[in-house]
């Protein structure tokens, strides 16, 4: 038996089992994305007038205040994808990739490859693993036969689930003068982030990540190959000879240095001024540079940029859409009342996982950590206190909980699979099986938490 006859082998084991109810019940109930999107946006509507009590007219004020509050978020995804295929189609960065890539030899050595990386690079900075892991994920599905290229992405979309150095709730709850200073003081990343219980618990999920994805066994007629959607050919090089002056300027390679100067300088004075502070706005100008420095001309940035627009196809319209259900959510009173549900059957002991399950409830119809935490967390902060919960526990379960739910819900996958060419249909049976897997390691992680 050869090693990808090994990968395909019928498997009965409870993962496998798990597996295949999770694909099923994907297959048969979950919408496309944007279907999804549009169904949410009914059922919530319908929610806030049903059991928010609220009128037509306050839930259409709610949905149109609510629904233009992502169009800078969904600018910033869009460059994102854009520069980061701008830096995927060098010569240079493909053939580190390649390097990489050319480890794996089997299928299971390039998905167990593709999950660790992913939540690596997930670690380091979200939007960064967004693009890293679909990369590598496409590459993987170039190199290795019989790699199940659905599985692949799934296994670098599950890396999202860990809560590194970019959270924005932990790092906002460490600023000086947040909106919560009054209740529950600052609380440092030394009690949170980098507290010894919650990196024990990105240590077991790191492992988990590995251990669950390269356990799937696909039977040899369900693997899907890799298929080129977008195309990815290395640019050629240009005969200018006969262009007119104007036409040749496109395919200088000065003209891409001379316009890097720009971001360096401001990275450069940025992180001098303020220091390492790696948010979305600034990976854009780190990634903008990289490409500007690797791209060989002008043109061949341009080539690069109009390939990725097909990427950012279901972020256009899908984030502001979801902004709409957030803002019909909050003005109904559907998040205060299920967060003040889960914690009148609330105690001591039980209130971080009451705080992990309510965060992945609101978080389907609240994509935006910061914008739930505004909505939820001062109700838990201030329910924590006054059972006396621990705070930095309180704050963590939020913000796992507000991940956890992630893995199910296709908004986040968008990047990823504009990336990958494929929909949310195709990974989500396996996202939702990590989903279960997930998230009771991390209920578990609470549990003993409560017991010390």
């Amino acid at each position: 038996m050869s090693k990808t006859d090994a990968y395909i082998r019928k498997s009965w084991s409870p993962m496998q089992a798990l597996t295949r109810i999770s694909l099923k019940f994907v297959e048969k109930c979950l919408p496309n994305a944007f279907l999804l999107a549009m169904v949410l946006s009914i059922v919530v509507f319908l929610l806030g007038m049903i059991f928010g009590g609220q009128s037509a007219s306050t839930m259409f004020n709610g949905w149109g205040e609510g629904f233009s509050k992502l169009f800078t978020f969904a600018m910033q995804m869009s460059l994102i994808l854009l520069t980061g295929f701008v830096i995927a189609k060098t010569p240079s960065v493909s053939n580190m990739i390649d390097r990489l890539a050319s480890i794996a030899k089997t299928p299971t050595q390039a998905i167990g490859i593709i999950a660790v990386f992913g939540m690596v690079t997930f670690y380091i900075n979200w939007g960064f693993g967004m693009i890293a892991g679909a990369f590598m994920a496409r590459e993987m599905g170039r190199r290795v036969p019989g790699l199940h290229f659905p599985l692949a992405v799934a296994a670098a979309y599950a890396g999202d689930i860990i809560r590194g150095m970019t959270a924005s709730i932990p790092l906002l709850m460490a600023t000086e003068g947040n909106f919560m200073q009054s209740v529950v003081g600052v609380i440092p990343v030394t009690d949170t982030l980098f507290s010894w219980w919650n990196l024990g618990l990105s240590a077991v999920l790191l492992f988990l990540v590995y251990w669950v994805f390269t356990r799937i066994k696909p039977e040899v007629d369900e693997i899907r190959p890799f298929k080129d959607v977008i195309l990815d050919t290395p640019a050629e090089k240009v005969n200018t000879k006969g262009m007119p002056w104007v036409e040749k300027l496109e395919h200088y390679r000065i003209l891409n240095l001379a316009l890097a100067i720009l971001p360096l300088g401001y990275i450069i004075v940025n992180f001098q001024q303020i220091g390492f502070n790696l948010n979305l706005n600034m990976l854009i100008v780190i990634f903008l540079a990289i490409g500007l420095l690797l791209q060989p001309s002008p043109a061949s940035i341009g080539t690069a940029v109009k390939e990725g627009v097909l990427a950012c196809r279901g972020i256009i319209m899908q984030f502001p859409l979801y902004a709409g259900i957030a803002g019909m959510v909050q003005v109904s009173g559907l998040a205060d009342g299920i967060s003040n549900w889960f914690v009148s059957i609330a105690n001591i002991h039980t209130f971080p996982i009451v705080t992990f399950i309510s965060a992945g409830i609101v978080n389907i119809f609240i994509p935006s950590g910061g914008g739930q935490w505004a909505i939820q967390g001062p109700i838990m902060l201030e329910a924590a206190k006054n059972l006396g919960a621990d705070i930095p526990q309180t704050i963590m379960a939020f913000t796992w909980g507000d991940t956890w739910t992630n893995q199910m819900q296709p908004f986040w996958a968008l990047p990823l699979l504009g990336v990958a060419g494929l929909s949310a249909r195709d990974i989500m049976g396996y996202c939702l099986m990590w989903t279960l897997i997930c998230g009771a390691a991390i209920m578990a992680t609470f549990v003993l938490l409560s017991m010390v």
